[in-house]
């Protein structure tokens, strides 16, 4: 046997190993229950990727997922989410420059202005990684008592979030979703997210980090495809304890955004309303702490002084 049996193939011939996306559940890349994928294109019009086609059943499995990680992940110590949240950023740093491709493409951007929205992505980890042990100290408290007691107030994570993500624009489909995702689960919720379905490839590719960053399975889970098939389930479901609505407007106009707040009344879910104007939200501002305080609840006890 010569040893042009083995040669190495001319590059010139190569086939190109083309990526397969695929929703994040679990801690698990299935494929969508429905085998079904959509077009993802670039803002051109010309073809970019297939992404999976998330459907309801779907949505219910990422929320049952959610729910099972709820009780780990809430008692999970502050400062160990802190940790983990961090090593997200480190991960997400490792792979800058594919999230910087991607933004360029989903948003139509130039490179170092994606380039610049990805380190924005990163710092916005940091910062909220840096709030998980800190929080307890603006939303609870001693509180005072015309009595022989300590009275204290607690803050504890609402449970499972839905949210739909910010839509494609200037830095929605990394900055904006990195923004709606971290707080939520730094005060030790779990999530289950809508992504930006004109640009899902940054969050689909996120859960690619977030399987590999020491966060457990079920804490956040993301669905790519129409929104107005993934966002009525979310808000809906009896599983669910609040939604994030912020793309939802952006999505599929107002009314469908009313429509999901009139869901999410029948089950008493907290709700966080969507901008009017959704693309007036600069994500490059530095953020507040209102985010950190949306989904949580407070625990109040009373304890008896000692005699």
């Amino acid at each position: 046997m010569s040893d042009s049996t083995f040669a190495r193939p001319d590059a010139t011939v190569r086939i190109q190993v083309s990526k397969t996306y695929k929703l994040y559940v679990g801690g698990k890349f299935p494929r969508s229950e429905s085998g079904r994928v959509y077009e993802v294109t670039d803002s051109k019009g010309e073809w970019l990727a297939n992404a999976p086609l998330g459907t309801r059943k779907d949505t219910r499995d990422a929320v049952v997922a959610a729910r099972a990680a709820v009780k780990g992940w809430a008692g999970t110590t502050a400062y160990n989410r802190g940790q983990v949240l961090y090593r997200v950023a480190e991960m997400l740093q490792g792979r800058r420059e594919q999230f910087a491709a991607e933004v360029a493409l989903s948003e139509g951007i130039g490179p170092k202005k994606a380039a610049a929205l990805v380190d924005a992505a990163i710092d916005r980890w940091v910062w909220y990684a840096g709030w998980t042990d800190k929080v307890a100290q603006i939303a609870g408290g001693a509180n005072p008592v015309a009595g022989p007691y300590f009275n204290l107030s607690t803050p504890e994570p609402t449970g499972v979030v839905g949210i739909v993500a910010p839509q494609a624009g200037y830095g929605h489909s990394l900055l904006g979703l990195v923004s709606v995702i971290a707080p939520a689960i730094a005060t030790g919720n779990t999530v289950v997210v809508a992504a930006a379905a004109d640009a899902p490839l940054p969050a689909l590719t996120l859960g690619e980090v977030l399987a590999t960053s020491d966060l457990p399975g079920g804490v956040v889970n993301i669905i790519s495809g129409r929104t107005a098939d993934i966002a009525p389930t979310l808000a809906s479901h009896q599983d669910v304890n609040a939604v994030d609505l912020t793309g939802a407007i952006a999505a599929d106009g107002p009314g469908a955004a009313q429509a999901l707040e009139a869901a999410a009344a029948d089950t008493l879910k907290r709700v966080v309303r969507p901008e009017l104007d959704p693309f007036a939200q600069d994500w490059t501002h530095a953020p507040g702490t209102d985010r950190l305080l949306s989904f949580l609840e407070t625990k109040t006890v009373w304890h008896p002084m000692g005699i």
